[in-house]
């Protein structure tokens, strides 16, 4: 059953963020634990840990340091939209977020997406009003397995190492 989602996350980033990953939704259990990439199958934060040699962070506080001492600003292309469970191919009536003016209150200039979806949606709602093209990145979620190994996740995601330090 589709379902009216308006997004509860709150963007992450600082004045010292370089880029923007962006996704399109927070899935449920994202919605549940109230932070992103939070389903336990997602690998999103192992792929990030290993690409920066670090721990993995666990806690939402964790979570957020990470990124902001890496810059990296994360958020998502909508600001809401129906959706059965946290299936993207379902995704209809979509609102985007203020992306542009989010980096205008940051001096990010390369923006990611993560998933086809979030690719197209960016293309189709912001990218004309943030002048900027995004580079496409694959879904680390648990539905990717089968086209993305975990290795050729890594190998894809090293792009941010470019833009980050």
């Amino acid at each position: 059953m589709r379902t009216r989602i308006i997004h509860p996350l709150a963007p992450v980033y600082d004045k010292n963020s370089r880029v923007l990953v962006l996704g399109t939704m927070p899935s449920p259990k994202s919605r549940e634990f109230g932070f992103y990439y939070s389903n336990p199958q997602n690998r999103f934060w192992r792929i990030l840990a290993e690409l920066y040699r670090e721990a993995l962070p666990c806690t939402k506080e964790e979570k957020k340091a990470f990124l902001l001492w890496h810059h990296i600003a994360l958020w998502d292309v909508l600001k809401s939209c129906e959706i059965e469970g946290a299936d993207d191919a379902s995704i209809r009536n979509p609102v985007p977020n203020n992306i542009a003016g989010l980096l205008k209150e940051t001096g990010i200039c390369t923006v990611f997406t993560t998933g086809t979806k979030a690719s197209l949606l960016y293309r189709r709602f912001c990218r004309t009003a943030t002048g900027i093209d995004a580079i496409a990145l694959p879904s680390t979620s648990p539905a990717n397995c089968r086209n993305w190994t975990y290795e050729t996740l890594l190998a894809a995601y090293r792009v941010l190492r470019k833009y980050t330090g």
